[in-house]
C-alpha cells in the first residue's frame, strides 16, 4: 500500500466525495497513517464542495478521538492546531476548524473537558469571539453538536446562543433553536413559539448528511424535547 502524503490526500478525496456510506469511510481510513490522515483532512476543512467538507470534519473527530485514547497528548496538539486556524494571528479563515472541534470534542470525554470551555469562548463577545457571519455558524452547530453529547459541558452557551434566535440569518436561526431543544432551555419557550411561523428553509449537517430543513421544523423539534413529548 502507497501511504505517501500524496497518496493518501487521493485515497482521501476519493473516499470524501464518492462512498455513500460514512461507516465504510471511517473503516477505510482508519486502516492508514492517522497523522498523514490529519494532516491531509486539514486541507479538506477548506474544501469548496460542501459534501467533502462536512465529511471532513466528521473523519476528522473519529480519527483524533482514535489518535487520544492512544497517545492524548498528540491528540491535544491537534485541537490546538485547529484553535490556532481561527487565532487572528493565524492570518486566515479557519474554515471547518470550529466544526471539527465540535465533532472531535462531542466525541472523547478527555478533550472535551479540556476544551469545551474554549469552544464556547468563541460564541462570547468578551472572550475569542467569531465576528464573520458564516464562521458563527460553524461555531453554533460545534456547539450543538457537544450538546447533543454532553450537554453538561454546552450549558455554558446557553446566555450567548439565546441572541441568535433573532438573528437574520436563517441558518444561526435554526442552529439557535436546535440547540435550545437539545439542552431543553425552558425560559425560551414563548420565543420559540413565535418562530412557528418561519418558514425559511436552510441545510443542516446530521447524522453524515447534509439535510434541507426549515426553521419552522426545527423549533417544533425543539419545543418537543424541552416539554418531553
Amino acid at each position: 500500500m502507497n501511504n505517501s502524503r500524496r497518496a493518501i490526500k487521493k485515497k482521501l478525496g476519493i473516499l470524501l466525495l464518492k462512498s455513500e456510506d460514512i461507516t465504510h469511510v471511517l473503516a477505510e481510513i482508519e486502516s492508514l497513517p492517522l497523522f498523514r490522515v490529519v494532516n491531509a483532512l486539514f486541507t479538506f476543512l477548506y474544501d469548496t464542495n460542501e459534501k467533502i467538507r462536512w465529511r471532513a470534519v466528521s473523519v476528522m473527530g473519529r480519527v483524533v478521538s482514535v489518535i487520544a485514547d492512544n497517545d492524548i497528548e498528540s491528540a491535544r496538539v491537534i485541537v490546538r492546531r485547529l484553535m490556532w486556524n481561527l487565532n487572528d494571528e493565524s492570518g486566515g479563515i479557519g474554515w471547518g476548524s470550529v466544526e471539527a472541534m465540535g465533532e472531535i470534542l462531542a466525541l472523547h470525554r478527555i478533550l472535551a473537558d479540556e476544551y469545551a470551555n474554549i469552544l464556547i469562548s468563541y460564541i462570547k463577545e468578551d472572550a475569542n469571539y467569531q465576528e464573520h457571519e458564516i464562521m458563527q455558524r460553524g461555531v453554533l452547530w460545534a456547539i450543538g453538536r457537544l450538546a447533543q453529547v454532553r450537554p453538561e459541558l454546552a450549558g455554558e452557551a446557553i446566555p450567548f446562543v439565546i441572541p441568535f434566535l433573532d438573528s437574520g440569518d436563517q441558518v444561526k436561526r435554526g442552529l439557535a433553536a436546535w440547540i435550545m431543544g437539545l439542552l431543553k432551555v425552558k425560559r425560551v419557550n414563548d420565543k420559540l413559539v413565535s418562530m412557528l411561523d418561519d418558514d425559511a428553509r436552510l441545510h443542516i449537517y446530521c447524522n453524515y448528511d447534509i439535510v434541507e430543513t426549515t426553521v419552522r421544523d426545527i423549533v417544533l423539534s425543539a419545543l418537543t424535547k424541552i416539554h418531553g413529548r
